[in-house]
């Protein structure tokens, strides 16, 4: 984790008595897995720093609700007790959540809108990335738009109905449309922009049930990915 990110760590977008929205930074975990005996902070443990109310709600998730992965920023929610964690967390199983992404993705979509429907899985061949299948365990369901398209590239907005591991990441390689900056999920002639240096996916807003009634998070884009798609922009006005 970079010392910009420490800077960064803790924005905070909301807090209640339940709950805290968090926007979180690019290259920092959520929480570490159980016996981690690294040095690396995660978003959790910093939270819980100035939010003692969070230590140890869901064991060592210190109230996440639920995860971006290291690399992805924007919302991410924190429950301050174990009863709205419960609540959270049946919200998502049960479907009662939106959650809205930009990412910009390798070569132009032709759709201007589309559904990936798979099940996913862990790749045999190699345990850190997921696949798609046809048949499996675990369906997976991702919604996506067209937002703008450049030269090599496509601006999209993407709406997960489900909350699989690496589920937008996995789905977007898989109609060949892999996530810009992405080192995990890439084709070999896969071209990103110069000033990208990390996957250009963000969590832009997240609509949920809440014990207070249905609220909604955003999270504007963050700076680096702005800057990205700024230069983008620039770009094509000039050719």
């Amino acid at each position: 984790m970079s010392k910009g990110s420490l800077e960064k760590v803790p924005q905070i977008i909301y807090e209640n008595h339940n709950l805290l929205a968090v926007n979180k930074p690019p290259g920092i975990v959520v929480f570490h897995e159980e016996g981690y005996k690294g040095e690396e902070k995660s978003l959790a443990s910093l939270l819980s720093i100035k939010h003692p109310s969070l230590r140890n709600v869901g064991g060592i998730r210190n109230g996440a609700v639920h995860r971006l992965d290291k690399e992805t920023s924007g919302v991410i929610l924190f429950a301050k007790n174990e009863k709205t964690l419960s609540f959270l967390q049946k919200a998502l199983l049960e479907k009662k959540v939106k959650k809205r992404y930009i990412t910009l993705v390798f070569k132009r979509v032709k759709k201007d809108e589309g559904e990936v429907k798979t099940f996913i899985e862990r790749s045999p061949k190699d345990r850190r990335r997921q696949r798609a299948v046809k048949k499996g365990k675990r369906e997976a369901v991702t919604f996506f738009k067209t937002i703008k398209k450049f030269k090599e590239h496509s601006l999209l907005e993407v709406f997960p109905e489900t909350g699989r591991k690496h589920q937008i990441r996995c789905h977007l390689f898989s109609i060949g449309h892999p996530i810009a900056g992405d080192k995990l999920y890439r084709f070999k002639d896969q071209k990103d922009p110069p000033d990208l240096q990390r996957h250009f996916l963000h969590a832009e807003k997240i609509e949920i049930e809440t014990p207070e009634g249905r609220m909604e998070f955003k999270a504007k884009l963050a700076e680096d990915l702005e800057k990205v798609l700024k230069n983008l922009l620039t770009q094509t006005k000039r050719s």
